[in-house]
C-alpha cells in the first residue's frame, strides 16, 4: 500500500512538471532573431538636431509674423541664422 502511494506520488509529481514544462512559454533565442528587429545605433546628438529644428520653426513663425516686435524682428531672424550655422558646423566637425 505504501508503495503504491508513493508510486502515484511521484507519477503525479512527473505530470505536473511536464504539464509546467509544456505551458511555460520559451525564451527567446537572440541567434535566431531575425535581423529587422536589431536595435538601430542610436542618433548621434539628438539635443541639437532638435535645437536646429526649434530654431528653424522659430525663424519660420518670426518671418511670417504680422509685425516687427519694435524693429527686433530682423535682428532676431539674423541671431537665429548665425545659430542654425554655428549647430551645423558643429554637427560637420563630429562626423570623425
Amino acid at each position: 500500500m505504501k508503495t503504491r502511494l508513493v508510486g502515484l506520488l511521484v507519477l503525479a509529481t512527473l505530470i505536473l512538471a511536464f504539464t509546467f514544462i509544456a505551458t511555460a512559454p520559451a525564451a527567446p533565442n537572440k541567434a535566431n532573431a531575425p535581423a529587422t528587429l536589431a536595435a538601430a545605433p542610436a542618433e548621434r546628438h539628438p539635443e541639437i538636431r532638435e535645437a536646429l529644428e526649434a530654431l528653424r520653426r522659430a525663424k519660420g513663425h518670426m518671418e511670417h509674423a504680422a509685425h516687427d516686435f519694435g524693429g527686433h524682428r530682423v535682428e532676431a531672424i539674423e541671431a537665429t541664422d548665425r545659430a542654425i550655422k554655428q549647430l551645423e558646423i558643429c554637427l560637420k566637425y563630429d562626423k570623425d
